[in-house]
């Protein structure tokens, strides 16, 4: 319990005080829940001074001191939706009239108290250790979003004496990003996230850096109020409080049972990343304020409110070291290899660190204790090192000078982020080139994942793609690593892709910036790929939608012997290289729209039912999110699809409907005029 305590209590002020925390939130969590597991089964062993007793932090001596007027206190924490509906059934226990709830957002910033006197704001304090603050009223002053006077409501009868709002700074996630691209451009440190840029900014000794951050603000408490209109609840107060021009979170909503609450914190989990300001849970409140005075505090936590938090984004790993991956077009990748650890419910063991840049700005070295974060759909990546935990004489990481899989040389270009290996025969460009080729995105030949095709590169079976067309039943049977199935399953997928549209193949071939849209405009453009092949890199970007970029790489590949050599291989065995010329696309009803098709159709192929989806003027792409309009299910779709479909709460239909939806642009059904 004591050294508990005494970690917890050096987290605490590295994340209050000094805003460079060493552990991620979910880490410092489980440590506090550790030691109330341990004072629940030693009570008499508790004290006043433990931590689960106390809120926040000392002030530092950079700010002058601010006692508050009533504590500002934390909330107890929910980490589990069982958690959750105990408390919400403590409280319809404890309240004898029906109890309702306004469900917000947990802003993932600073608690700020701000106080107006006759309308003027006159002193701004962070929530330091919940008694005693830091006084950054110069800092406040600068924030936009803040008035420095408050609105009249109705008459100037209306303005309180005095009102304390409490509320988050935050740093918008866009304003976050435009920050960092600054340090970067400026050979400054990177910043972790945005809730410590956001602590770092507002507790500057100038006040115009703070100025120049972009801070921004959301009320969602009253702390006091003197004067003013009567007010009975929570959802009242806020909208009082918007009234007199601060900004409140329009995230809120009024709710009187546990499945409302529920549906809540279901939905922003999975809209999280759907708002330009990070969040880290939910919280839900007792709405009546005189429920509120009837239900009290702890010494900590007010019994009338709880946080849901959200499975953790982030945590903290040993960095083992740093690799280099070779992509197909040469690309040089710099990847992290990490102690395996759980981020966002799975178990992270390779992080991506971008580039050469990203690396040295970041100065991650191999053997820093470094925060690992996995936002959304993303890849998981390298934030930041803990440097107050690494070890003495820890050497910087250089980018190589070799490939490290050919040995040719790594070359950048002057106006390039970007390290290329210059050996159009490396042995990495040429796996990755067939892993791409093979890959759903291009020629979708299944069974010829990554470990296939390094086997039967090792074989000698695969120099480039082409050969793929020249693998036989006999040529895989003579390899231990294959049944008669698996061999025939193989060269029946790929005799499939032979019919793959050309914007596919097109993808497939792996030409540096030409992406799928690219490649369908191609298509539609010139018909066929030999008139692709043909055309002038001038020709090309006068195709709608290729720039001079995408028509010049296009040009450049095709003007290279080995891939000329390479795509008339593709040719003598039949894969298809023509496609629908450009003409008038007629109707678009489906246009702005994102479908998505998963599982077997019964009336037309998968690849059809995409192809006629984007005819009617819709995207598809290859997996779901929070822009998909429809997920398109046949029989036996594809789980994660399906899974994230309903997580994220979007529409699912069948084939019917899809056909329906091909016909009319709708999936409802037209009301019959007779009545019948």
């Amino acid at each position: 319990m004591a050294r508990l305590r005494e970690v917890i209590a050096h987290h605490t002020r590295r994340y209050y005080e000094l805003d460079d925390p060493e552990i991620s939130d979910a880490e410092f969590d489980g440590l506090m829940e550790q030691l109330r597991a341990i004072e629940e089964d030693f009570p008499l062993l508790v004290t006043p001074e433990s931590p689960t007793r106390k809120v926040g932090a000392a002030s530092s001596s950079t700010f002058a001191e601010v006692r508050h007027a009533t504590p500002m206190m934390s909330l107890d924490n929910a980490l589990r939706p069982e958690e959750l509906a105990a408390w919400v059934k403590r409280m319809d226990r404890y309240v004898a009239e029906r109890v309702d709830y306004v469900c917000e957002l947990k802003i993932d910033g600073i608690a700020i108290s701000l106080l107006y006197e006759q309308g003027r704001l006159v002193r701004a304090a962070t929530r330091g250790n919940g008694v005693t603050g830091e006084d950054v009223t110069a800092n406040v002053a600068k924030i936009a979003a803040i008035p420095s006077q408050l609105a009249v409501v109705t008459t100037a009868s209306d303005v309180p004496e005095r009102l304390e709002v409490r509320g988050e700074v935050y740093m918008p996630v866009s304003a976050f990003a435009e920050l960092n691209v600054r340090q970067g451009e400026t050979g400054g440190k990177l910043f972790a996230n945005p809730r410590n840029s956001a602590a770092g900014s507002l507790r500057q000794k100038d006040p115009a850096i703070t100025a120049s951050r972009d801070l921004s603000f959301f009320a969602y408490q009253l702390g006091a109020l003197e004067g003013g209109p009567k007010l009975n609840s929570h959802f009242q107060s806020l909208e009082f409080v918007a009234a007199c021009g601060l900004p409140v979170s329009p995230n809120l909503r009024q709710v009187s049972t546990l499945d409302d609450v529920d549906d809540f914190c279901r939905h922003w989990l999975a809209h999280r990343h759907d708002l330009d300001f990070e969040i880290d849970g939910t919280v839900i409140k007792v709405d009546s304020l005189a429920q509120r005075d009837e239900l009290g505090s702890t010494s900590k936590s007010p019994r009338w409110a709880i946080a849901f938090k959200f499975p953790p984004e982030e945590a903290t790993t040993r960095l083992e070291g740093i690799m280099v991956s070779i992509g197909r077009t040469g690309k040089a990748t710099p990847f992290a290899m990490l102690k395996p650890v759980r981020v966002s419910g799975s178990t992270v063991k390779l992080a991506t660190l971008h580039n050469a840049d990203q690396v040295r700005l970041k100065d991650v070295r191999p053997g820093d204790t470094v925060l690992v974060r996995k936002a959304g759909d993303v890849i998981p990546e390298v934030v930041a090192p803990v440097l107050s935990l690494r070890p003495p004489d820890l050497a910087p990481w250089t980018f190589p000078t070799d490939c490290p899989v050919c040995g040719a040389p790594l070359v950048r270009a002057e106006s390039e982020s970007d390290t290329f290996c210059v050996n159009g025969e490396c042995p990495g460009q040429r796996w990755a080139r067939i892993v791409h080729f093979a890959s759903r995105g291009g020629m979708d030949i299944e069974g010829l994942g990554e470990k296939r095709v390094a086997q039967l590169i090792e074989a000698g079976l695969l120099l480039d793609a082409a050969d793929i067309y020249s693998l036989t039943y006999d040529s895989l049977m003579a390899l231990d690593s294959f049944a008669e199935i698996s061999a025939r399953n193989l060269l029946a997928a790929i005799e499939r892709s032979k019919g793959r549209p050309i914007p596919n193949l097109l993808a497939a071939l792996g030409i540096r910036h030409l992406g799928g849209r690219g490649a369908e405009v191609l298509a539609a453009a010139f018909g066929s790929v030999d008139a692709i092949a043909t055309a002038s890199a001038a020709e090309l970007a006068a195709a709608e939608g290729v720039g001079s970029v995408i028509a010049a790489s296009v040009a450049a590949f095709f003007g290279l012997d080995t891939n000329r050599s390479i795509v008339d291989r593709l040719r003598g065995v039949g894969v298809n290289f023509t496609g629908p010329a450009a003409t008038d696309q007629g109707p678009t009803p489906l246009a702005g729209m994102s479908v998505v098709v998963t599982g077997t159709l019964a009336t037309m192929s998968r690849d059809a039912a995409v192809e006629a989806v984007k005819a009617r003027g819709a995207s598809s792409p290859g997996s779901v999110s929070k822009k998909t309009t429809y997920l398109v299910a046949g029989s036996e779709p594809g789980r994660a699809k399906y899974d994230k479909a309903e997580a994220l709460g979007v529409t699912i239909i069948d084939e019917e409907a899809l056909v329906r939806l091909l016909a009319t642009g709708t999936v409802e059904i037209a009301p019959d005029p007779a009545g019948s």
